[in-house]
């Protein structure tokens, strides 16, 4: 019986495996060791990205359809051009609406990802929804004037009452005019401009105000509302007096409200008190780095503001860089990391800095890792049917902390969906155009090409 048991114990021994080694300095590359991150860590692929803009393209083309319906019946109205005024219309009920600013946004992101990709349903989508506001433009004009209760969903196009109104969409509608949608939409385009330059509130120095929430207010969002579709404008008619205006407004603007010690902007500004609280709002300082970027985007090389903005851009890029959480994304306010982690920031940093990169304005090697770890976070904000979650809704103008650290987020905050589309397309054409390689564990950008796969090497 003892010879017995001494042999089961021999064999269990025989099938056991061996403990393993400790690792230690002296037997493992710690350095190599792989980090437990929260978020991915490392270089996407170009697929990768392609494969989360898909799915918000899916999700989109079914959200937002391009129609419109009787208000009484539901019924799809196949040809808006025999409406007589006796019957109500309305965009089919959809989770965003076609002819927001943010939809202005998602307009250009649909066109960035259909250069980037070459893949056409981007392109599609915006053809297909300007295709349906070029068509009801001049009926619902008409009806207006001669049935004076008709009522239609193109009032905030055809009577603009505030910046948000105008600009995005205007600036959505020109870039697709210039990638060669053959409809007429120049009608809107001009009633646009002229509401931006003629019938907005100045103050007495020719910059963009509100009034609310108080006299002379000055809203940081303001820049992205109507600088873009001036620099568009400019592009676009060939008038000049646009490039002024719009150059104009980023540095009064930026005079005002660019914290020079943070390099952030404030997001609120009100003429005339004696003090500014330091807010700086995360999706507001993300409207004015796209609206610089947007602005150089057509702006003539010889203007004679062009570097001003540069210097904008380049100092606002390294302040923005400095506040990015460790999980990629950036804080609704950025300067206060007890703020929550915000979505719709984030894409827009992601798509600017990328954007910077790629014309040049900044460097690869400084900003690349910082917009790819953004790009990863992005990526998981990004859920199966194509909605982005974590993007707060619609701000107003606060003056105390609790105001933005509990806006809600939700996923039909429809700021978030242009700016991701705008941050994918433009990371494609960053890895498409450059060297990205990971190097003893980092993401590191170089100006060629390294051969081999060393985990760790020197640069020659």
């Amino acid at each position: 019986m003892r010879n017995q048991l001494t042999l089961f114990l021999l064999a269990f021994l025989a099938c056991t495996p061996p403990a393993r080694a400790q690792q230690t300095d002296a037997n493992t590359p710690l350095h190599l060791s792989r980090p437990d991150y929260r978020i991915p860590y490392g270089i996407p692929t170009v697929g990768e990205i392609g494969t989360v803009l898909d799915r918000v393209y899916t999700y989109l083309e079914e959200a937002s359809p391009a129609a419109v319906v009787d208000t009484e019946s539901g019924k799809i109205i196949t040809n808006p051009a025999e409406l007589d005024g006796s019957r109500n219309i309305a965009f089919q009920q959809a989770d965003f609406r076609l002819v927001s600013y943010e939809w202005g946004v998602t307009y250009a992101g649909m066109l960035s990802a259909a250069a980037s990709t070459g893949e056409e349903k981007y392109a599609d989508y915006v053809t297909d929804r300007m295709a349906l506001l070029a068509e009801l433009h001049p009926v619902v004009t008409k009806l207006e004037q001669s049935t004076p209760d008709f009522r239609h969903p193109m009032a905030s196009v055809l009577h603009p009452h505030a910046l948000d109104d105008a600009g995005a969409i205007c600036a959505a509608m020109i870039k697709a005019k210039r990638a060669g949608f053959p409809g007429d939409l120049d009608p809107m385009i001009e009633n646009f401009l002229d509401y931006i330059s003629n019938d907005q509130l100045r103050l007495p120095d020719g910059t963009l105000a509100r009034n609310r929430p108080m006299t002379n207010s000055l809203w940081l969002d303001d820049l992205f509302m109507s600088v873009p579709a001036l620099a568009q404008g400019g592009e676009y008619t060939g008038n000049t007096a646009y490039f002024d205006d719009a150059v104009k407004q980023v540095l009064q603007f930026s005079e005002r409200m660019f914290n020079e010690e943070k390099g952030l902007y404030l997001h609120a500004y009100i003429e005339g008190t004696p003090a500014h609280p330091q807010y700086h709002w995360g999706r507001a300082n993300g409207w004015a780095i796209m609206t610089m970027v947007e602005l150089l985007d057509v702006l003539p090389e010889d203007h004679a503001g062009r570097e001003d903005v540069l210097v904008y851009l380049r100092q606002h890029i390294r302040g923005l860089a400095s506040y990015q959480s460790s999980e990629g994304l950036w804080h609704q306010l950025l300067d206060r990391n007890d703020s929550y982690l915000e979505t719709s920031a984030t894409a827009i940093f992601t798509y600017a800095i990328a954007r910077s990169i790629n014309k040049g304005y900044v460097d690869a090697r400084s900003y690349g890792p910082v917009v790819t770890l953004a790009w990863n976070a992005l990526a998981t904000k990004v859920n199966d049917r194509g909605q982005v979650e974590g993007t707060c809704v619609g701000t107003g103008m606060g003056f105390d902390p609790a105001f933005y650290y509990y806006r809600p987020v939700n996923v039909y905050a429809a700021h978030g969906y242009g700016p991701v589309l705008l941050a994918g397309a433009e990371m494609i054409t960053l890895l498409e155009n450059s060297f990205a390689r990971m190097n003893d564990s980092a993401v590191q950008f170089y100006d060629h090409e390294i051969p081999g796969d060393a985990p760790i090497f020197e640069e020659h």
